[in-house]
């Protein structure tokens, strides 16, 4: 039969000291939390004289109130100086002590006034907010920092690690962004007809189907594509090796995981975005060109004659030069997040959709103040 746990006073030694009796479980919780109440606590309760010889089960509840009594360090130090305690109350004991200051004092503690919560949640997401980005741009310079000094060192380039890369963001993501810039670009044009064909405006579809997708789209949902396929790739390769503990062994090793991992991911990104949304471009214009053939009764040569004589070729510049600072910023990010990342598979996961999340916002973002830079500078 279990007894109940209890403190009693013995004063048949010198000086008196407690003896800490019977079973400390959950099942005898509150008797035992009412019983310490009564007792000091904290230092001057470290202070007396302990003995846990005569204790008896022993399980995580009870060991948690004598960690509140007696403080993390005095339950570690009677855990340790008690000889005949068995080893596996020793063991979770030494357990409880130590995780005792990560938890909190007062669990199930009443909830604040609402608009003080409001409030803290605020403070934290944007505390959360200024550390991501010193981190980012922490992570930039330490990147463009290792690309100076690797183009100083030419043995130290990695070609066959940037051309696979080049091969999986790159030529692995042209049917994607055909297929998708092609409907895009028929949307688009369909749209465009239905609103203009009240004006008796058709032609003007051509216009609209060209500087969308030079300047816009075709850049825009490409970037778009990419931090949805390959940043989250990125995250999730250098994730597993974090976790593998592979990024240790590459250290270890005297390599520079920089160097290694994030320049040919990079590298690889800026030069495959451009001619992916070189290939967008063409492949929205085609969109557009086939609704305007089958249903506008705009044939392919007026189509095209439109594009070449009143649609100005610094539009394509204008979409084309944004590409490689969309593809820096995915690259950048993907790789941090990835180096962020915990040694659990949920670490992994909840970076790898953190990366898809920042680099689609950054990129949307960057995307609206180069439109506004663009139209104030007349452009």
């Amino acid at each position: 039969m279990s007894e109940v746990g209890s403190i009693a006073l013995e004063d048949s030694v010198s000086p008196p000291r407690l003896s800490v009796r019977g079973d400390w479980t959950l099942k005898h919780y509150n008797q035992l939390a009412a019983e310490l109440e009564q007792l000091p606590q904290g230092d001057q309760a470290a202070q007396r004289q302990i003995d846990l010889s005569a204790l008896g089960q022993l399980d995580t509840a009870g060991a948690a109130l004598l960690g509140r009594w007696l403080g993390e360090a005095r339950l570690l130090e009677l855990a340790q100086q008690t000889p005949n305690l068995p080893q596996e109350r020793v063991a979770l004991l030494r357990t409880v002590a130590e995780a005792l200051p990560d938890c909190p004092p007062t669990p199930g503690a009443a909830a604040g006034p609402a608009h003080l919560e409001v409030l803290e949640e605020v403070g934290i997401t944007v505390e959360g907010v200024w550390k991501q980005l010193r981190a980012l741009l922490g992570f930039i310079g330490l990147t463009l920092e290792s690309l100076l000094r690797s183009l100083l060192q030419p043995r130290q380039w990695r070609i066959t690690s940037l051309v696979a890369h080049i091969e999986q963001t790159g030529l692995n993501a042209i049917p994607i962004i055909m297929l998708l810039t092609f409907m895009v670009g028929a949307v688009v044009a369909f749209l465009g007809a239905t609103v203009l064909a009240n004006f008796g405006a058709t032609i003007y579809t051509v216009h609209l189907v060209a500087f969308s997708f030079l300047r816009e789209f075709g850049v825009l949902l490409t970037a778009i594509l990419m931090a949805g396929r390959t940043a989250s790739a990125f995250t999730a390769q250098i994730g597993s090796m974090k976790a593998n503990e592979e990024i240790d062994a590459i250290r270890v090793l005297g390599l520079d995981p920089m160097a290694l991992l994030v320049l040919p991911r990079m590298l690889a990104m800026m030069i495959s975005l451009p001619i992916l949304t070189f290939i967008a471009m063409l492949c929205g214009i085609a969109g557009g060109a086939v609704v305007s053939t089958l249903l506008l009764d705009i044939s392919p040569a007026m189509f095209l004659h439109v594009l070449q004589t009143e649609i100005p070729v610094r539009h394509f510049f204008i979409g084309l030069v944004k590409a490689p600072f969309f593809a820096f910023i995915i690259a950048i990010i993907g790789c941090l997040e990835g180096f962020k990342s915990g040694g659990s598979a949920k670490s992994v996961g909840d970076h790898t959709t953190s990366s898809v999340v920042q680099s689609i916002f950054v990129v949307i973002l960057l995307d609206a103040v180069a439109a506004m830079f663009f139209m104030e500078m007349g452009w």
